[in-house]
């Protein structure tokens, strides 16, 4: 699978609004063919941090890139963002989540 982390900082007046901003590409996404999950999460230590946590089965990430509604989010996002996204994007053995063996609740 295509495992993708970024880390989006918002300008402090898109803070509240940057989850509604991409609402309209993250559930286009997921309906996506091949897409494994595409998932939000804010900074507890920064409230202007967003953070996509993405994956695709190895075949699906191009069709993502090309898609209609990944260029209109790229189209979109610059209005709200502070920098470039940060990324690391790695493709990883696997096709979902494992459970945490240091960690085992029964």
């Amino acid at each position: 699978m295509i495992f993708i982390v970024v880390k989006f900082k918002v300008k402090p007046d898109w803070s509240e609004r940057w989850l509604d901003l991409v609402a309209d590409f993250t559930q286009a996404t997921r309906e996506e063919p091949g897409n494994l999950w595409f998932d939000w999460s804010r900074s507890v230590e920064d409230p202007n941090e967003f953070v996509l946590v993405e994956a695709f089965q190895d075949d699906a990430a191009e069709a993502h890139v090309n898609s209609a509604h990944f260029k209109k989010a790229m189209a979109d996002m610059p209005q709200a963002l502070a920098e470039t996204p940060h990324i690391i994007s790695r493709q990883l053995e696997g096709s979902g989540w494992d459970r945490m063996g240091e960690l085992t609740i029964d």
